[in-house]
């Protein structure tokens, strides 16, 4: 067991490694001059010298990637140029937020996904089966920007239930929270519930086939211990890979349902960061979301052996 931790922990690192250069290299990947996209031209002679040296253009690329990889170890990912802080603290800032609001998305649609994926694979050809799966099917196209229109002209503009945009944390106003919650967290779970629903279906109905499965029904157990025990704890593989997908992707996916609700997220001070070419942060963003991303299949790997020991251990 500690043999495969330390083994995805190296490949984690050496993701993490590519990543952090393939990030840094945004820079030389703009067009043009990199200060001038970052300010807009309009500085003095005497500020572009300065911010030059700051950024170490005057040295090679690979010791400026070396100088900001032992700044990013410590925790300093450079100076934002919009918001004028740095981007360790705008993005501290920010966080909290999408990872409160993607948490919650995640708790909803892990338990119904896999709900409805058992009841639509017990119920094969079924009505039920027919209802669970068209929805799950037409849900999985729906983009999240479209969804947050759609649930901002109904809820809030034609029936008046629920505000419009921002956001409110608990602990300052419960009932409000709840209200300016609702229709950002409806936009990220209804994805992930209906990813869930297919795959649990589809990983059911392979694994209720298999023999150990009649063989349990033949000792005459019933049949909620049969499904629940024996054939879903077995159908899980998939679906915790797919868990650790949403998971990891939550926290860069969330921009459109951000700037749809003008949330103060990550998503949109990544977007904001883009369209003001504000390079520190875009490449602070990235990172973070690179690095949470492999966190999350880390622990989704150990959480292979934990569920199926069958995963042999090399």
């Amino acid at each position: 067991m500690v043999r495969y931790i330390l083994q995805r922990l190296g490949q984690t690192l050496i993701i993490l490694l590519i990543v952090s250069l393939l990030t840094y290299l945004l820079i030389d990947f703009l067009p043009g001059d990199p200060i001038a996209a970052m300010t807009g031209g309009e500085i003095s002679g005497e500020t572009y010298d300065r911010l030059y040296h700051e950024m170490n253009m005057d040295k090679p690329v690979i010791v400026r990637y070396g100088i900001w990889l032992m700044n990013a170890f410590k925790g300093n990912l450079g100076t934002s140029m919009t918001h004028h802080k740095a981007v360790t603290e705008a993005i501290m800032e920010r966080l909290p937020v999408t990872l409160y609001l993607s948490l919650l998305a995640f708790i909803i649609s892990v338990p119904l996904g896999i709900l409805f994926g058992i009841i639509s694979a017990v119920k094969r050809g079924k009505i039920s089966d027919t209802i669970v799966t068209l929805t799950a099917n037409i849900c999985c196209c729906l983009p999240q920007f479209w969804l947050g229109i759609l649930f901002m002209y109904l809820f809030s503009m034609l029936l008046g239930w629920l505000p419009a945009s921002g956001f409110v944390w608990p602990w300052e106003n419960f009932a409000l929270s709840v209200r300016s919650t609702i229709m950002p967290v409806l936009c990220l779970a209804i994805g992930g519930i209906a990813s869930i629903t297919r795959q649990t279906r589809s990983s059911m109905l392979e694994v209720i086939r298999q023999d150990y499965i009649r063989t349990a029904r033949s000792k005459g157990l019933k049949s909620k211990k049969v499904i629940y025990v024996h054939a879903l704890k077995n159908a899980l593989l998939p679906v915790i890979t797919l868990m650790g997908l949403r998971l990891g992707g939550m926290v860069g996916g969330s921009v459109f349902v951000e700037n749809v609700f003008v949330i103060p997220g990550m998503g949109s001070l990544l977007l904001n960061a883009i369209n003001s070419q504000d390079i520190p942060l875009i490449q602070g963003c990235v990172l973070l979301i690179a690095v949470f991303s492999s966190i999350v299949n880390l622990i989704t790997d150990i959480i292979y052996v934990v569920v199926d020991p069958r995963i042999k251990v090399a």
